[in-house]
């Protein structure tokens, strides 16, 4: 599901053209890493968000053009570094400071797929966000398309999914990461650390020795 959702959302909304740049936030998560690699595969130019100085090296490993560090103090200089001709198309799944520091960058015609806002999920009350009228005027000045979406609206989608990603799982183009923390009992702290971005790639909890439970 989640690789799905990173395919449909890139292809379908984002549409990423050849020598365009594509901005991924949360992207050594199991959604963002893969929109990333697919951007790379189609033409693209893939600069990752993350945080933390390993998951920006790791990005940089796996391929992605640029990477850069949300938590530093100097994000915004990094951002504009790795985008200097702005963004044709950014993957939304955190929302929050990465948000407000995205949308100036994005150009005439950009596209936004939102599949998740991150930043609001542990939130205790309600996000008062930016400047809402300097984001329509930008929206509406630069014919920039947001579209939020479910994984499910492109089930149909699926077998061109599986024969794109799985092709290049086996030519090893693409790189898929995996964690495994072991015990039922840590499955709420596991849930926890990976809101909080502590996890690289997709956190899975091994409730059992048996591994078909």
């Amino acid at each position: 599901m989640p690789g799905l959702t990173g395919w449909t959302g890139l292809v379908e909304i984002g549409e990423p053209q050849p020598g365009g740049t594509g901005v991924v936030a949360a992207a050594t998560g199991v959604v963002g890493s893969l929109v990333g690699q697919i951007a790379r595969r189609r033409g693209a130019r893939a600069v990752g968000i993350a945080g933390g100085p390993g998951k920006v090296a790791w990005l940089r490993d796996v391929g992605f053009d640029a990477a850069v560090d949300h938590r530093a103090p100097d994000f915004a200089e990094q951002l504009a570094a790795a985008t200097p001709d702005g963004i044709d198309v950014y993957f939304e799944n955190v929302g929050g400071k990465v948000w407000d520091e995205v949308w100036p960058r994005l150009n005439r015609h950009a596209r936004v797929p939102v599949c998740g806002v991150a930043s609001t999920y542990s939130a205790t009350g309600r996000s008062t966000g930016g400047d809402m009228s300097a984001l329509l005027s930008h929206l509406v000045t630069r014919s920039i398309t947001i579209r939020g979406f479910v994984f499910h609206e492109f089930a149909h989608l699926r077998p061109q999914f599986e024969a794109e990603v799985s092709a290049g799982l086996r030519a090893g183009e693409l790189v898929h990461h995996e964690e495994v923390v072991t015990g039922l009992d840590r499955a709420s702290a596991a849930f926890l650390g990976m809101l909080a971005g502590e996890h690289l790639g997709k956190r899975l909890v091994q409730v059992g020795a048996d591994p078909t439970l």
